[in-house]
C-alpha cells in the first residue's frame, strides 16, 4: 500500500518548488519596478516644484500690481523671480537625488556597486 500513496506525496512537493520558483522571480522583480516607480515620482516632484514656483511667482508679482498699480512689472518681476527660484531649488534637488542614486545601496551589489564606499578617479601621474 506504500506504493500507492507515493505519487500523492510528490504533487505538494512539486507545488512547493513550483510556488518557490515563482516567489524567487517575483522579488526579484520587485526592486527594478520600485526603483523606477521612485523616480518617476522624483520627476513629478520636480515638475510640480518648477510649477508651483512660477505660479507662486505670478501670484505675487500680481498682489504687487495689485496694490501698488505698477503693472505689468510686478507679473513680470515676479514671474521672473518664480521661475529663478524654482530652477534653483530644482537643480539641487536633483543634485542631491543624483548622489542618493549613485550611493552604495545596501542590498548588495546593485548597479554595478561594489560597496567600497564613494569611487574615487585615479590621478594622472606625469
Amino acid at each position: 500500500m506504500p506504493k500507492a500513496d507515493e505519487p500523492n506525496d510528490k504533487a505538494p512537493q512539486s507545488l512547493d518548488a513550483r510556488l518557490a520558483a515563482f516567489e524567487a522571480r517575483r522579488a526579484a522583480e520587485k526592486p527594478v519596478k520600485a526603483a523606477s516607480e521612485k523616480a518617476q515620482q522624483d520627476g513629478y516632484r520636480l515638475l510640480a516644484d518648477l510649477i508651483g514656483g512660477v505660479l507662486v511667482g505670478l501670484g505675487f508679482g500680481w498682489l504687487l500690481d495689485h496694490y501698488v498699480h505698477t503693472s505689468p512689472w510686478g507679473m513680470v518681476g515676479g514671474l521672473l523671480i518664480g521661475l529663478g527660484l524654482a530652477i534653483f531649488s530644482i537643480v539641487r534637488k536633483a543634485m542631491k537625488l543624483s548622489a542618493q542614486a549613485s550611493a552604495p545601496s545596501p542590498q548588495g551589489n546593485a548597479g554595478g556597486d561594489t560597496g567600497d564606499g564613494p569611487t574615487v578617479p585615479k590621478q594622472k601621474r606625469d
